[in-house]
């Protein structure tokens, strides 16, 4: 074969790695342009000494050019539209393209940094991911968003942050060249082999978190200084210094989670037979006296140990979930009389499609009626007899219990009104605050109940310390009614913009980080880590709630959108509010993520200043806020000048106040893809205010939770910082659940309210 033209391909286009070309060595023409060719270019392509023409534009091809193809001497290369990595080479090719890629340098025999020379071996160790290989582009770590990476006051990458980023692959020794690093957190991932002994020479580390992947030992010697975690990984002991040898009268101890390939149930490593070199971290003591019949015994009496004590764990749990099937059948009979009451079960994983059993109250017979959807339909749309039912963990609540606790939503207990209604505060009889949002009856159209929907759907699929937490809703005739943790000190858009007016104190610039860093964990966990992906659209001051402590939670999902599967943008009708819109999506209605990091960064200038995102009022150069601030940001007198006046700005703050200012720019950069993920501005704000610490310590143990760490590890750190409350798992959750206020439960599945 000589000719090979395979372009734009049915659907989305051909895909996989293309290495079987190596070995078609007749080929003169090459055309592959407009697919999905993922991978490195193979090496091998220069044994294709009969190619001239080779056009591999428009795919997804990553790491560099390999020095056999740029040797070769074609009369046409086309490589435009990938994601080449690294220097680009002096090619021999009569006519070459190579734009739009993300390569180091913008011409020819440049050389890379060394520090980006060091990135781009580590990436190359894990098969240079796509996610990072697209925004890893340049020739300065620090000075772009380069995904994971939080840089010192020096320019030097400090942190690398990849949690859960699916990285495959080993680690390269070349990570020790970074001399800099503090924090290296590579958790959850599918590292395997061993962790290069030059790590050790990282005199500045002082974590390491490789829990959760397949890493191998032996573990080099850190130092003490060192956090080293490794739990999670079937191959290698969790501690932080090498296997020590056992002592020779020691039991071996028994592997409950054994490696791949292993026996279900396996002892620890067994002194080897003869002829065998001795197991490192096993007994070979030459003098023991034991014989040899002895371990295999013991051995065989652990494992009859184990099974049986397993045995009897699975009958217990059948016996619980047994309990706990007769306990929901009691509730539903206590609950049958309860207005328009609807009892959401949590799933079976034993029904085919996993689907959601609810229970409906017929307002007519009284009777409850069982009916099984799949995933999330429920009907809310108007009428006393018909509630559409939301996918949701979340009680229904009668309205009575409503307006009880608001004393019939009277105008001294409004918080607040929004555009489709106004929020009330309510105290039920145990004294439990609440925040609710009443729907006014003339807006309940489909654009409103489209909304309250969505905010019910939302709010019952993730749970996490930074947003509001959803207690439960009331659909009843023409009512519709949201029930809200109450936020005592409101929104954050008080703070900032009307102190003054409100006699309230202004933010010092400690709990103006504070905030940012909570609103940036809420978002990240909405973008990355509830096990979908969730654009806000709405993110704004006037959005983000704080408690007594001045702890921020963002709320109001009502524009909340979920991206498809596999997808990062949607594209949809414009919602949301004028002078924090993304500039793609109020011109184009496309929506990603990336258009929530605008929001925020606009969120940012707001803080920093104390001017609003839109202000008619103010001049016209600084009538949106965005765009005055990137003219006036790289001038520090009038940096200074911007900065609010409330927080009396002098040389002691400004340092970090740079960091933020520079953060904002980069998340209203025009381009989306200039725009860091909202995990980047965590790690710029957690380095900021690393060495703060409140004054309630047990506040403190929960609140700077470090959510980069595996589920299994966040629950423990949950369950020891609040041994008082209790914590349920949520299906696509991966985020802290607050419990239910004291009193809550009892209060909103009574009958009465009582």
């Amino acid at each position: 074969m000589q000719i090979l033209w395979l372009n734009d391909q049915d659907g989305d286009g051909m895909t996989g790695p293309i290495d079987v070309i190596a070995s078609m060595t007749s080929l003169a023409q090459l055309w592959l342009h407009g697919n999905q060719f993922v991978g490195t270019i193979p090496e091998g392509i220069g044994n294709l000494t009969s190619l001239k023409d080779l056009n591999l534009n428009g795919n997804q091809f990553v790491g560099p050019v390999p020095e056999s193809l740029a040797s070769m001497e074609l009369e046409s290369l086309d490589l435009n539209n990938n994601k080449l990595m690294g220097p680009i080479p002096k090619f021999k090719a009569g006519n070459v393209s190579y734009a739009y890629n993300s390569f180091c340098q913008p011409d020819p025999g440049l050389q890379c940094a060394p520090e980006v020379i060091s990135l781009l071996d580590f990436l190359g160790g894990v098969n240079y991911p796509l996610n990072l290989a697209s925004e890893w582009s340049g020739n300065e770590p620090c000075g772009g968003p380069w995904l994971g990476l939080s840089c010192n006051s020096n320019s030097q990458v400090s942190v690398i942050n990849l949690p859960r980023r699916m990285l495959n692959g080993t680690l390269s020794p070349s990570i020790a060249k970074l001399t800099s690093l503090i924090e290296i957190r590579l958790g959850g991932n599918n590292l395997h082999g061993t962790v290069p002994d030059n790590f050790t020479e990282l005199k500045s580390l002082r974590l390491l978190d490789l829990s959760g992947n397949n890493v191998q030992p032996p573990l080099p010697r850190f130092s003490q200084s060192v956090n080293v975690i490794t739990e999670g990984n079937p191959l290698l002991v969790a501690n932080t210094t090498p296997v020590s040898p056992l002592p020779a009268k020691s039991p071996p101890p028994v592997s409950l989670k054994p490696p791949p390939n292993n026996p279900p149930l396996a002892s620890a490593p067994k002194a080897p037979s003869h002829g065998s070199p001795p197991v490192k971290g096993s007994s070979s003591n030459p003098s023991s006296s034991v014989s040899p019949r002895q371990p295999e015994s013991k051995s065989s009496k652990r494992l009859k140990t184990v099974m049986i004590v397993g045995g009897v764990a699975v009958i217990a749990g059948v016996v619980l979930a047994i309990l706990l099937s007769v306990y929901c059948c009691k509730k539903q009979r206590h609950t049958k009389n309860a207005p328009s009451s609807i009892v959401v079960h949590p799933r079976d994983l034993s029904d085919p499609g996993n689907k959601v059993k609810i229970a409906i109250s017929d307002s007519t017979t009284g009777k409850l009626s069982t009916q099984t959807g799949s995933s999330s339909s429920f009907n809310i749309s108007g009428g006393t007899e018909s509630s559409r039912v939301i996918e949701a963990g979340n009680g229904v609540i009668s309205i009575q219990v409503l307006r009880k606790a608001t004393n019939d939503f009277a105008p001294e207990n409004e918080l607040g009104r929004g555009g489709f209604g106004s929020v009330y505060k309510g105290e039920l009889n145990s004294g439990t605050k609440l925040a609710v949002k009443r729907m006014e009856s003339g807006v309940i159209g489909s654009k409103a109940l489209d909304e309250f929907q969505a905010e019910i759907a939302v709010l019952s699929k993730v749970r996490h310390r930074h947003l509001v937490s959803l207690l439960g809703f009331s659909s009843e005739g023409n009512e519709r009614l949201l029930v809200y943790e109450y936020m005592p000190q409101g929104a954050l858009s008080r703070h900032l913009f009307h102190w003054k007016s409100l006699a309230l104190e202004p933010l010092s610039w400690t709990r103006r980080l504070i905030i940012a860093l909570d609103v940036a964990r809420g978002m990240e966990y909405l973008h990355n880590l509830a096990g979908q992906t969730f654009i806000h659209r709405d993110l704004k001051s006037s959005n983000i709630l704080l408690d007594d402590d001045f702890r921020a939670k963002v709320s109001d999902f009502g524009l909340v959108k979920l991206a498809p599967d596999g997808e990062k943008s949607v594209t949809t009708k414009l919602a949301g509010t004028f002078g924090y819109l993304a500039p793609e999506y109020a011109v184009m209605g496309k929506i990603t993520t990336k258009a929530d990091v605008f929001s925020y960064g606009v969120v940012l200038m707001e803080i920093l200043t104390g001017l609003t995102a839109l202000d008619e009022g103010r001049p016209e150069e600084s009538r949106y806020l965005a765009q005055w601030f990137w003219r006036i940001k790289s001038s520090k007198e009038k940096l200074l000048a911007a900065i609010d006046p409330a927080l009396d700005p002098d040389e002691k703050i400004f340092e970090s106040i740079s960091v933020i200012v520079e953060l904002a720019g980069h998340c209203t950069a025009r381009e989306p893809n200039h725009r860091p993920d909202m995990g980047h501005a965590v790690n710029v704000l957690s380095l900021l205010i690393e060495k703060w610490k409140p004054i309630n310590d047990e506040s403190e143990d929960f609140s700077g939770i470090d959510y980069s760490l595996p589920l299994p590890q966040l629950l423990k750190v949950w369950q020891e910082a609040e041994s008082k409350h209790s914590f349920t798992s949520l299906d696509d959750s991966k985020g802290s659940i607050p419990a239910r206020p004291t009193g809550f439960a009892q209060s909103f599945t009574s009958a009465d309210g009582r």
